[in-house]
């Protein structure tokens, strides 16, 4: 299970590069979710996540902090298909009429949760 939450983290990782480099291509992808399918897929992501990360936590070099993120990450997963497309929407708006400089913060703040996980992970 560790491999899988590190490929995942590193997913993660890559998306907040990809945001660091190019707010707009980011958000193109992120409004390819704007769907029943996307929130659902956007939850299954989040849950396998949470999960992977709970059961590689014992083996991880910040096993309670994994632990916690992963219950974090695990149930925000469980919320997402209740934000529903309209709330899910606004929020992408919000998100992206703050300015580039604001989108650029939060996928650095991505990325360096990612990388964290990631280097969490490895043995």
């Amino acid at each position: 299970m560790t491999a899988v939450a590190l490929i995942l983290s590193l997913m993660v990782a890559g998306l907040g590069a990809l945001g660091v480099v190019s707010p707009q291509r980011l958000l193109d992808l992120v409004r390819r979710f704007e769907t029943p399918a996307g929130l659902y897929i956007a939850a299954a992501f989040r849950l396998i996540l949470g999960l992977a990360l709970l059961l590689a936590a014992s083996d991880s070099r910040a096993p309670n902090v994994v632990r916690i993120l992963g219950i974090v990450i695990f149930v925000t997963g469980l919320v997402t298909p209740l934000i529903g497309i309209e709330r899910f929407q606004r929020l992408i708006e919000w998100w992206s009429g703050q300015g580039l400089g604001f989108m650029r913060t939060w996928a650095g703040l991505t990325l360096a949760f990612g990388m964290f996980l990631a280097y969490a992970m490895l043995p």
